[in-house]
C-alpha cells in the first residue's frame, strides 16, 4: 500500500515517518519524498486515525484525494530536482513534470494554478531562488558557478531574478548578516 504525505520534503523528513510508520507497528518497504510504501494492504479506520495524529504532531498529513496527491506531486518533484540533485539543471521543467507525474503539462498547469494560486513556474522560481540562497550561504561556488548549476543562462539573469523575489542582489544578500532562509514546504503558494 503506498501513503502520500504532505510536507515530506527531505531526508530527515523521510526518516521521521519512517519511524513513526514503524512505531505504530507498520513494515515500511520504501520512502521517497512524499510518499511511503507499507507492506499492509489496508488500514483500519482507528490504525489510520492514530497514524494521521502522530504525523501532523510533527507537521505532517496524509494526502487521500488525487487532486491533492497531483499537487503534492508536482512539489516533491520540484524540490527533489532543484535541491537534491547536484548535477547541473539541464531539463525542461515542463517534460520532467509531466515524464514523472504521467500528466500532460497542461493539466498539471491548470490544476497547480487553481489550487496553489501560483503558477508552477513561480513555484520553480520560488524553490530555485531558494536554493541559490542555499548555495550563497555555503560560500563554496562563485555567482558564475551557482548560476550554471542552477541552469540559468547566466549571472545577469540569475541576479534580476533573485532580486525580483527577494528585494535584493545576490551579493547583498550574501554580505547580510540577515540572510533569512524559509523551510521548502513553505515556499511558493498555500503552505501546510
Amino acid at each position: 500500500m503506498r501513503l502520500y504525505v504532505r510536507n515530506m520534503v527531505c531526508n530527515r523528513c523521510k526518516m521521521a515517518v519512517a519511524d513513526i510508520l514503524s512505531k505504530a507497528g507498520l513494515q515500511v518497504l520504501h520512502t521517497d519524498l512524499g510518499e511511503v510504501e507499507i507492506a499492509e494492504k489496508k488500514l483500519s479506520k482507528e490504525v489510520l486515525k492514530n497514524l494521521q495524529a502522530a504525523l501532523e504532531a510533527v507537521g505532517f498529513e496524509i494526502i487521500d484525494d488525487k487532486k491533492s496527491k497531483v499537487i503534492e506531486g508536482i512539489k516533491t518533484a520540484v524540490i527533489d530536482i532543484i535541491h537534491h540533485t547536484s548535477e547541473p539543471i539541464a531539463i525542461k521543467y515542463s517534460d520532467y513534470l509531466s515524464t514523472k507525474l504521467q500528466h500532460d503539462y497542461s493539466y498539471l498547469s491548470k490544476l497547480f494554478s487553481e489550487v496553489e494560486g501560483i503558477t508552477i513556474e513561480q513555484y520553480i522560481i520560488n524553490q530555485k531562488i531558494e536554493r541559490v540562497k542555499e548555495l550563497l550561504v555555503y560560500d563554496e561556488l562563485s555567482l558564475s558557478e551557482v548560476s550554471y548549476q542552477m541552469g540559468y543562462s547566466s549571472v545577469a539573469h540569475l541576479s534580476a531574478q533573485f532580486k525580483k523575489v527577494t528585494g535584493m542582489t545576490p551579493t547583498v544578500f550574501k554580505n547580510s548578516s540577515k540572510r533569512e532562509r524559509k523551510p521548502l514546504d513553505n515556499i511558493g503558494g498555500h503552505t501546510a
